[in-house]
């Protein structure tokens, strides 16, 4: 892998949604060298730019997320035990009995009022429990509208696999940093590499962005759900398989040209691929779509088992395909 501890430090910062600054700031120190421009919208969106040399260049957006999903407190009860509400879809099942760790390092366990098989998906009837004893004594430590996010350290597993949380989607910007340390300067178009805010909550960061540097070709970089392993959805996507090449979601039909020069781009240059076609869930790709007048759009995606958990696990060298799909098409003369 091109550089894992990078990857280890994506995945341990903090950055519920809405509240990224921290992975950005982390983020800006990275790539500070690489960027021919850099900047940082009113929403938080970092923009970098990568110019081409093509008379007739493109611009190409590639959009990664920043945030993660988590967890609001909305009210603390009498006995300190903090109620909250989704920040991102939680599945209530996989955050019970979770740890998850507040901005400011204060740290507690999703427990659930009743049986966590009669909670269904609803956060409602999750809380944390961060060892307070009153609600004087919880506001010691939190207060209200305060976030937390998962927590737990990055695994390396068996055959190149890790496992770590917020790998949706620290995977994506650290398929871009790596992409865009790798590109030097001679690709035929224009390059936006965007980190973005708010995937989590609707898309809302990457529409921003989009509406700003209105692009010829919007990518989504992100993960998709495996199928290939005993779980509650059914599909083709599988680990190790190679890097997903979206053809179809519920918020997007991809841009047929798109995704016939990624397929070209892989054979090209030997990048193993799998078409990934799932039937919940979506990426800035559906954002990109829409902006302006209408935007081509496409999607690279890391298969990834037990997503929106503090337990994802992705392997490596599908990972490292993304990266480099990212580099081939980012240089194809394209011709729609």
């Amino acid at each position: 892998m091109r550089d894992e501890k990078l990857l280890e430090k994506l995945t341990q910062l903090w950055g519920v949604a809405g509240y990224e600054k921290e992975v950005r700031l982390a983020i800006e120190e990275e790539v500070a060298d690489y960027a021919d421009e850099r900047m940082t919208d009113a929403m938080g969106n970092l923009i970098v730019l990568k110019r081409g040399t093509g008379a007739d260049r493109k611009k190409i957006m590639f959009a990664a997320h920043m945030d993660e999903i988590g967890f609001m407190v909305k009210t603390i009860e009498a006995d300190g035990r903090l109620r909250v509400c989704n920040m991102g879809w939680n599945w209530a099942g996989s955050a019970y009995n979770s740890r998850v760790r507040f901005r400011n390092g204060v740290s507690g366990v999703v427990g659930c009022m009743g049986p966590i098989e009669e909670a269904g998906n609803n956060p409602g009837k999750l809380y944390i429990d961060i060892g307070a004893t009153s609600r004087e004594d919880a506001l010691k430590y939190v207060k209200l509208g305060d976030c937390c996010g998962y927590y737990g350290p990055y695994l390396p597993l068996a055959n190149d696999r890790v496992c770590a949380k917020t790998l949706d989607n620290r995977i994506g910007c650290y398929q871009l940093i790596e992409a865009l340390k790798e590109n030097d300067g001679s690709y035929p178009n224009d390059i936006y590499y965007v980190f973005g805010v708010q995937e989590e909550l609707g898309c809302r960061g990457s529409k921003a962005a989009a509406e700003r540097i209105q692009p010829d070709i919007g990518i989504a970089v992100d993960i998709t759900p495996a199928h290939d392993y005993p779980c509650d959805l059914e599909g083709s996507n599988a680990v190790d398989c190679g890097i997903g090449i979206k053809i179809c979601d519920p918020s997007v039909v991809c841009d047929e040209d798109v995704v016939a020069a990624m397929e070209a781009c892989c054979r090209a240059k030997g990048i193993k691929y799998q078409r990934e076609v799932i039937d919940k869930g979506g990426t800035d790709a559906s954002s990109m779509n829409l902006s302006n007048m209408g935007v081509k759009t496409g999607g690279i995606v890391v298969t990834t088992r037990y997503p929106h958990s503090q337990s994802a696990v992705a392997s490596k060298a599908d990972i490292e395909a993304g990266v480099d799909l990212i580099k081939a098409f980012s240089a194809a003369k394209l011709d729609f």
